[in-house]
């Protein structure tokens, strides 16, 4: 490295938190979630810095009309343990879409995030998932984020 060449790190104050919407009707779930999981890091930034939050906000609408390949809708389940031996609770796809449309995208981002503290605090603060058209963030004035890659080919 030259002597008058110095790494950038961005300062809290140059950074710029943008809030985007996305529907994921008809969306490819995984497709969609590592659309997402960019964004929330901040990969798509020039800026962006792995120890550094310089992501933006995603608002995720009607989750319940996401889509999934092949036969996923029938084999994929969701695995929680209670804490006490023996007691391993499994969730099927369809279960988890009915009941809970949110956590199936929640959990998809979570799997394309590393795992360290800043990415479970980009979860926590800066993914916003609703099973509806409706979300209450419009006060952020959210614009919209078009993800052509998950889309897929339609059937």
């Amino acid at each position: 490295m030259h002597p008058n060449q110095s790494t950038y790190s961005p300062k809290p104050a140059e950074l710029n938190h943008a809030w985007w919407i996305v529907d994921a009707e008809g969306m490819i779930l995984g497709r969609l979630a590592a659309e997402v999981a960019k964004v929330i890091r901040g990969k798509h930034k020039a800026m962006f810095t792995p120890h550094a939050d310089t992501g933006d906000f995603v608002v995720v609408i009607n989750a319940s009309k996401v889509r999934v390949t092949g036969r996923k809708a029938e084999q994929k389940t969701y695995f929680r343990h209670t804490g006490y031996m023996g007691h391993e609770k499994y969730t099927a796809f369809a279960d988890m879409i009915e009941k809970h449309p949110e956590r199936v995208i929640e959990k998809a981002v979570y799997g394309m995030l590393p795992k360290t503290d800043l990415a479970r605090r980009h979860l926590r603060r800066k993914l916003r998932v609703f099973a509806g058209p409706t979300h209450d963030h419009v006060a952020q004035k959210p614009q919209q984020l078009t993800l052509t890659a998950a889309k897929g080919a339609t059937k």
